[in-house]
């Protein structure tokens, strides 16, 4: 006879409480291991738009943790509230609800700085960051947490963000980080690139980014959605993925690079350059990294807090849904 567990609700306080972002990134490595060798499996990511907005699932299993999950959110110009849902694999229970919000700024965070220690040249140390919205800081912690930064330059159009924002960032940081005028001078010279941001045009061309750079492309993850020029990618030695199916679907650059010519085997899954240990060579010129978002990157995280939570006796119980016949009449 089966035991039941009641669920718990898991605040945000409790996940800030719980997980930093060196932690996220070992977690998310973990993960991406785990996913290369077939222990975790991803859910296809779906979304359904209206107007600029975006109704997201994406989730995973991991097939020796007992638990499986999905996120949802709801990303509208008037915000979000993104919400992780564990269930027990063998009876379906309800396990726990997470607030996401910290929880995925810490994954996209962290998976950007999971591609970073594996791409970008282990000497890099000049940083441009593309975008100064809710996932920049967490973006430019993670660059930080894998090479020893000493200059990062910032842009993005509107000048009082873009001030507020450098500002903010210095006092967290103790590295070197000032505004840049234009992407260009943003990009000069620099070995390592995030772009985040929500643009709807191309603006960044091969021009501008210097031999042997690696990018965090992390911005564009829905059709409508562009940040790479289309030349960029004739530099592309390596082009790598969180989540290859979601990228086919979803990632407008990389069906014009890749999928016009049928040239997926070109594109490879991050898991798979960790499983095989291969990490930037001499000979890579640009290499880019495309976040599209994936469950098994979520539960990688969310799986470790639940675990976490539970040990030490935090979240809010929750009542284990019962069944009731519907009314039929």
């Amino acid at each position: 006879m089966s035991t039941t567990i009641e669920p718990i609700w898991i605040s945000e306080q409790q996940i800030v409480s719980l997980m930093n972002l060196s932690k996220a990134i070992d977690a998310l490595e973990s993960g991406l291991s785990q996913q290369a060798s077939g222990a975790a499996r991803n859910m296809g990511k779906t979304h359904v738009a209206w107007g600029h907005n975006n109704l997201h699932a994406i989730g995973a299993a991991y097939q020796d943790a007992g638990v499986v999950g999905t996120k949802t959110w709801a990303h509208t110009d008037g915000g979000a509230c993104p919400l992780l849902i564990l269930f027990d694999s063998t009876t379906g229970q309800l396990r726990a609800i997470l607030e996401a919000f910290a929880l995925g700024q810490m994954r996209t965070g962290g998976i950007s700085g999971v591609a970073t220690k594996w791409l970008a040249r282990e000497d890099a140390d000049v940083f441009a960051l593309i975008g100064t919205g809710k996932q920049a800081l967490a973006q430019l912690a993670a660059v930080a947490a894998v090479r020893r930064l000493k200059l990062v330059r910032v842009y993005s159009p509107t000048p009082d963000k873009r001030r507020a924002f450098v500002e903010k960032a210095r006092s967290k940081f103790d590295i070197e980080i000032v505004e840049a005028p234009s992407v260009e001078a943003a990009v000069a010279d620099a070995p390592i690139i995030t772009t985040v941001t929500r643009a709807t045009e191309a603006f960044l061309p091969a021009s501008a980014i210097a031999t042997g750079s690696h990018i965090n492309a992390v911005g564009a993850i829905t059709e409508e959605r562009t940040e790479l020029a289309e030349d960029v990618f004739a530099r592309v030695t390596r082009a790598v993925v969180d989540d290859l199916d979601a990228a086919k679907r979803l990632s407008s650059e990389l069906i014009r690079a890749y999928g016009t010519n049928n040239r997926w085997d070109d594109v490879v899954s991050l898991c798979e350059i960790i499983a095989k240990q291969q990490p930037r060579t001499t000979s890579d010129d640009i290499t880019v990294f495309k976040a599209m978002g994936m469950g098994v990157s979520d539960l990688a995280l969310g799986l470790q807090l639940y675990a976490m939570a539970t040990e030490a006796a935090l979240g809010a119980q929750l009542p284990q849904p019962r069944r009731e016949a519907p009314r039929l009449d």
